[in-house]
Formats: structure tokens, C-alpha cells, sequence
């Protein structure tokens, strides 16, 4: 299964993402913001991050510009649940820079896994046996 870093300044909704993740039988790292998601990527570079978009010292957005110009090839997620009604907007942002899926808060894990498996490809997918 895919090594997977989770980029959340929300430590309970990290938690949750993680379980959901975990369950699938990924491997999951997780950061609190997004200058220590990209540091903790530039470490040791994930198969897949998952990050929010609003977060305290580095936004999402920005980590995604800092990891898509460090490492190209980088997969992506960008969620968000911005009630400003800017979260439409952000996730267009998010999506342009490049984020290979986006997803509004509060989603389901059922959303959650498609959007991974479909960003992963067959490497998301549960192998037989």
C-alpha cells in the first residue's frame, strides 16, 4: 500500500483522515501545518499527500506551489471546508497548481478512498490475498 502524508492544521480531523487511511492499510504520516509538511516531505517524499488548504504559518496552497516546484511528479490532494465562500475558489487555486483531486469538507471515507485510489492508480488499490 502507498505511503501516505496527511498536511491538517485540524489535529482531530488529522486523526480521522489517518484511522480512515490506516484502515486501507496505508502508511500514514501527518504534519500540522503546511511548512512542516513540506519539510517533513522534502525528508522523506510520500507516494501521496493530503493537505488542507487554510492552515497557520504556510497554507496549503502555498505548500503545494513549494512541493510542486521541488518535486514535479508529487500527487495531491488538496481539501478544504472554508465557510468564507472563498473554498469553491480555493480549491480551483489548488487544482491549477497542482492538485491531481480536491474534496470539500465534510466528506465521507467512501469520497475520501475513491479520490486516493484514483490519484494513487493500481497502487491504491487493495492487492488479493
Amino acid at each position: 500500500m502507498a505511503d501516505i502524508l496527511v498536511i491538517d492544521d485540524e489535529p482531530h480531523y488529522r486523526s480521522a483522515l489517518k484511522r480512515a487511511l490506516e484502515l486501507e492499510g496505508h502508511e500514514v504520516r501527518t504534519a500540522a501545518d503546511g511548512e512542516e509538511g513540506v519539510v517533513e516531505y522534502r525528508r522523506a517524499p510520500a507516494d501521496l499527500v493530503i493537505v488542507d488548504l487554510y492552515m497557520p504559518r504556510k497554507s496549503g496552497l502555498q505548500a503545494i506551489l513549494d512541493l510542486r516546484t521541488e518535486f514535479a511528479g508529487a500527487r495531491i490532494i488538496a481539501i478544504t471546508g472554508s465557510v468564507s465562500g472563498l473554498s469553491g475558489y480555493k480549491l480551483q487555486a489548488a487544482a491549477a497548481v497542482g492538485a491531481q483531486r480536491t474534496l470539500r469538507k465534510p466528506f465521507d471515507d467512501v469520497q475520501l478512498l475513491e479520490a486516493v485510489r484514483a490519484v494513487l492508480g493500481e497502487e491504491g488499490k487493495a492487492q488479493p490475498g
